[in-house]
């Protein structure tokens, strides 16, 4: 009896929370396409969960900032070598790398040179800072699958290779009923508190940073009106790393780490570390404020290199103010609770900031995301099988 040929090898890294969701949802999709295949590398909780087989674990080297990312540097580059090091061993037909710029625009090189073609899903910022980056990306890519439309123009203008796909969490984020329909605590719902949700961030380093400063500035938002405070924990952040900023902080806090949608609608307001949770929120329809601090030399770096009119996403999608942005020293306690309790008590302005986010969910594509984005990696892995063939070359 004849043993059936081994299915495809495909390498994907994601360095990320957000790219190990986005990730395992294009993984998942992907293995209906391509029955037998084959998948390792580098990803979390999510991306085993939809059958990665991980070298390591992301979040050992998931960071924000050039003091934080100094600190993993040792690891990083010791799993840059056992990722090269597994390539050699299994000639994957392909790879697929999620964002996660820094390492894995080096790794795409390294893999150009083994022949190895890449994929590239969720385009680090080049658009934003560092454009020099774009050429290494016409250079060693062979192909981006991006979430945004304005990044398609960008790439094409640049010589890159480009589709796009649309973003995931148009499938991901459902659209919910939302506590502002039911009316404003102490007016229409009397009795009933305001309910704020922290959304400190996916990473360690973003909560080191930012979960303190939330947590004082929802206790200055509690001397003036009543709340309930959720946090909402992202996926891969450990419940103890929470636990002793909400314990310092003496303020009754429940943590949501189970249905995190409903969580988020029925918030009146969100602080909300910048980054994808921001398109989340705003998906849902619940009013925020983007809070990000950086480390001071980082930040100065940052004004320097970013060449763009806003932070989060959502006003960058939107191209317009549509959320506060605090940042630096304008994310601090007093500032945080000033504009909250100016949002939380004026029914126009959260009218005004529900419509616009309203806009979001069209802007970002039709449903089905990231069965496109697997579809074409489906593609590329036909191709080059069937050019294995052609060459008589086994895998």
């Amino acid at each position: 009896m004849i043993d059936p040929a081994p299915g495809p090898r495909l390498l994907v890294v994601a360095g990320e929370a957000s790219g190990d969701l986005h990730g395992a949802r294009l993984l998942t999709e992907l293995r209906r396409l391509v029955p037998g295949l084959e998948a390792f590398g580098l990803g979390g909780d999510e991306l085993r969960a939809a059958g990665l087989e991980t070298l390591a674990d992301s979040a050992e080297v998931s960071v924000v900032g050039l003091t934080e990312a100094l600190k993993v540097l040792p690891r990083a580059r010791r799993l840059f070598a056992d990722l090269l090091a597994a390539v050699d061993r299994r000639h994957p037909s392909a790879a697929v790398l999620i964002d996660f710029a820094e390492f894995n625009l080096r790794l795409a090189r390294e893999l150009k040179q083994r022949g190895v073609p890449v994929l590239y899903y969720i385009s680090p910022q080049v658009w934003a800072w560092r454009r020099g980056r774009v050429r290494t990306v016409a250079e060693v890519v062979d192909l981006m699958m991006v979430l945004f439309p304005f990044e398609v123009d960008f790439y094409r203008r640049h010589g890159a290779a480009v589709t796009w796909v649309g973003h995931p969490l148009v499938d991901e984020v459902p659209e919910l009923p939302h506590v502002w329909e039911r009316g404003v605590p102490g007016v229409d719902l009397a009795g009933e508190p305001f309910q704020i949700a922290l959304l400190p961030g996916s990473r360690r380093s973003e909560i080191e940073a930012m979960l303190p400063t939330m947590l004082q500035a929802a206790a200055k938002i509690a001397e003036e009106l009543p709340v309930f405070v959720r946090l909402i924990r992202a996926p891969g952040i450990p419940a103890e790393a929470l636990e002793e900023p909400i314990a310092l902080s003496g303020l009754p806090v429940t943590v949501s780490d189970r249905d995190r949608f409903q969580a988020i609608a029925d918030s009146h307001l969100a602080l909300c570390v910048s980054g994808t949770a921001t398109l989340e929120v705003g998906l849902l329809g619940t009013p925020m404020l983007v809070l990000y601090r950086l480390a001071s030399w980082t930040y100065l770096l940052a004004r320097v290199l970013v060449r763009l009119p806003y932070v989060s996403l959502v006003n960058l999608v939107l191209e317009r103010a549509a959320v506060p942005e605090l940042l630096q020293g304008q994310a601090r306690p007093e500032k945080i609770a000033r504009e909250a309790l100016a949002l939380l008590t004026d029914r126009d302005r959260v009218a005004a900031m529900r419509a616009d986010l309203g806009l979001l969910r069209a802007r970002l594509g039709e449903r089905g995301a990231s069965a496109r984005a697997a579809a074409e990696v489906a593609a590329r892995l036909a191709a080059g099988d069937a050019a294995e063939r052609r060459c008589g070359v086994a895998r």
